[in-house]
C-alpha cells in the first residue's frame, strides 16, 4: 500500500524556519518524483516544489525560490522541505504527494501529474 506521511509543521513567526517531511513506503522510492503543494484556506492547492529522486532534478515555484530546498534522502525513504524566511502568505495545509507521470518543467506543478497523496501538515506563519 502506498503511503505518504507528512510531518513537521507548526506556528513560527515571519522569518523563522520549519522544515517538513515526507515518509514514504510502498513503493520503489528511487524511481519516483515527489511534490510538495499547499494550500491556504480558500484558495486552490498551488506546487510548492517538486524532486525527481531518480535523478535529483528540483523545481519551486516562483513565490518559494531562494527561501525553500527540497531534497531527498533515499536511505529514508522520506523528501524534505526547508522552509527558511517565511512569510505569512506562506500560511496553508502543505501536502506531499507522489508523480504518477514523467515531471517536467511543464507539468511538475499541475495536480493531475500526481497519484497519491498525504493528509496534510498545518504550517501557520505569523505577523
Amino acid at each position: 500500500e502506498v503511503q505518504l506521511v507528512e510531518s513537521g509543521g507548526g506556528l513560527v513567526q515571519a522569518g523563522g524556519s520549519l522544515r517538513l517531511s515526507c515518509a514514504a513506503s510502498g513503493f520503489s522510492f528511487d524511481d519516483y518524483a515527489i511534490g510538495w503543494f499547499r494550500q491556504a484556506p480558500g484558495k486552490e492547492r498551488e506546487g510548492v516544489s517538486c524532486i525527481r529522486n531518480y535523478d535529483g532534478t528540483t523545481y519551486y515555484s516562483d513565490s518559494v525560490k531562494g527561501r525553500f530546498t527540497i531534497s531527498s534522502d533515499n536511505a529514508k525513504d522520506t523528501v524534505y522541505l526547508q522552509m527558511n524566511s517565511l512569510k505569512p502568505e506562506d500560511t496553508g495545509v502543505y501536502f506531499c504527494a507522489r508523480g504518477r507521470l514523467p515531471l517536467y518543467s511543464n507539468n511538475w506543478s499541475k495536480r493531475l501529474a500526481y497519484d497519491y497523496w498525504g493528509q496534510g501538515t498545518q504550517v501557520t506563519v505569523s505577523s
